[in-house]
């Protein structure tokens, strides 16, 4: 990163909390600037819109979702205890999906119930579901490392990511990852992006017309690690750019892989998400707070059921 010095001091004067390699003035809207909008917490993650208006978040250790309201810059619970809640989602009909360490994929329900949707595997139980994506056709799509359970606790013998259908039928997609994390669509959802934590890489699959996916290959490779950052969560906006939190702060590429940009952010980030009414706010989870910046790109349109 500091061959990227002068670069980002040039931002620094511009306003902008982002290196300045080729492409990101194209993303980031002008006069952008990354702004904390909520801070204190143990560890966040998991940010999600709701169509509603507001965001909500996980603090993993904490064991609560947060509920942030831009209107009146106030965060109270949301939902406590959450099961360790890492990833977060809206689904189709505006109910809040999560991947719980506690070791299962929950749904609340309108009325605030929760669900269990899934838990198990032929059987065994599942690691700690860490992020998720949902298709246009309600299936879930869901990363399963083992953060939030010790080595003995395991029962499976891997790190899957899998396919939770509406029906409620669970299929094992893919064992082949170390530590399998972040998952996003491309726009048109012929492509699965998953990042892999331990391997410091970004690997794209092709969707099938049943679901399935085929033909892993590496799509982009994060450099630096540790302290810095992992590859982690991971969205798309609208153009097919594919964002995934890492090493310095949220690494941007091209739908051919080339690399955008890093936009620096002041703790290690873990997750994001595309926020208010335009989809022009990427929310950005990391570490102690929470962050925003404006962008020209949009996150991709989920269609008329979002908003309900």
């Amino acid at each position: 990163m500091r061959r990227y010095g002068f670069l980002f001091a040039l931002c620094a004067i511009f306003g902008l909390s982002a290196s300045a390699q080729d492409g990101l003035h194209e993303i980031i809207a002008a006069g952008g600037k990354l702004e904390k909008v909520a801070c204190c917490f143990k560890f966040t993650e998991g940010p999600a819109w709701h169509p509603r208006g507001f965001l909500i978040f996980s603090d993993i250790p904490a064991d609560t979702i947060y509920k942030w309201d831009p209107r009146t810059g106030r965060t109270e619970v949301f939902r406590r205890p959450s099961g360790h809640a890492n990833g977060n989602l809206f689904d189709l009909q505006g109910r809040l999906v999560t991947c719980e360490h506690d070791r299962r994929v929950s749904r609340t329900e309108r009325d605030g119930s929760i669900v269990t949707l899934a838990a198990r595997y032929q059987g065994k139980r599942l690691n700690s579901p860490n992020d998720l994506a949902i298709r246009s056709d309600g299936s879930i799509y869901f990363t399963d490392p083992p953060y939030g359970i010790s080595k003995e606790q395991e029962e499976l013998g891997f790190y899957g990511v899998y396919r939770l259908t509406p029906r409620g039928e669970l299929s094992l997609l893919d064992r082949s990852f170390k530590r399998p994390n972040g998952i996003a669509f491309s726009p048109d959802e012929r492509r699965l992006y998953v990042s892999d934590s331990a391997e410091g890489t970004i690997s794209v699959f092709d969707v099938l017309p049943d679901g399935s996916i085929a033909n892993k290959r590496v799509f982009a490779t994060l450099e630096g690690s540790g302290e810095a950052g992992v590859p982690d969560g991971m969205k798309v906006d609208e153009r097919g750019n594919i964002y995934c939190t890492g090493s310095h702060g949220v690494w941007i590429f091209a739908p051919d892989g080339r690399k955008l940009g890093i936009i620096e952010t002041p703790e290690v980030p873990a997750n994001l998400a595309w926020g208010d009414a335009d989809r022009r706010t990427l929310y950005i989870t990391a570490r102690t707070s929470v962050y925003r910046l404006r962008m020209r790109a949009a996150g991709p349109n989920l269609g008329p059921a979002a908003h309900k």
